[in-house]
């Protein structure tokens, strides 16, 4: 795994340390690279603090646990959650042939509040005056 721009980010540092023993039922393995995070053999989760927070996006948004995902499926079966409106930036990659990306969000939620939040998601309904 590769470090992400703003790894070094203290916010990063508060996520790292508290990271959960396991994700989706796998055990949490060692990495090489700063504000990172991995679990399964091989890993089936990996996650990434201190990436550029995406800006409004057209995306699908989902709220889980108080914690807004970006949800990228253009890789599948890879997908990619991002801890949306969060800065510094979390991303997550989950191989959803070996586990569950809901269950991987359920279990990383609590840790992604820490990260300061400047932006929720909102769908169309909720611009509009009916």
């Amino acid at each position: 795994m590769d470090a992400a721009p703003g790894a070094n980010d203290p916010a990063c540092a508060d996520v790292i340390v508290r990271l959960p023993s396991t994700v989706a039922e796998l055990p949490k393995r060692t990495t090489n690279a700063q504000a990172t995070g991995a679990w399964g053999d091989p890993a089936a989760v990996q996650l990434q603090c201190g990436i550029e927070p995406s800006g409004p996006t057209t995306d699908s948004c989902v709220n889980v646990n108080g914690v807004d995902w970006i949800i990228d499926d253009s890789a599948a079966p890879i997908y990619r959650f991002e801890a949306y409106g969060r800065d510094p930036g979390l991303v997550v990659f989950v191989d959803s042939e070996q586990v569950s990306g809901t269950e991987a969000v359920l279990d990383l939620s609590a840790v992604v509040q820490l990260l300061p939040q400047e932006r929720k998601c909102t769908a169309l309904s909720d611009s509009l005056e009916l």
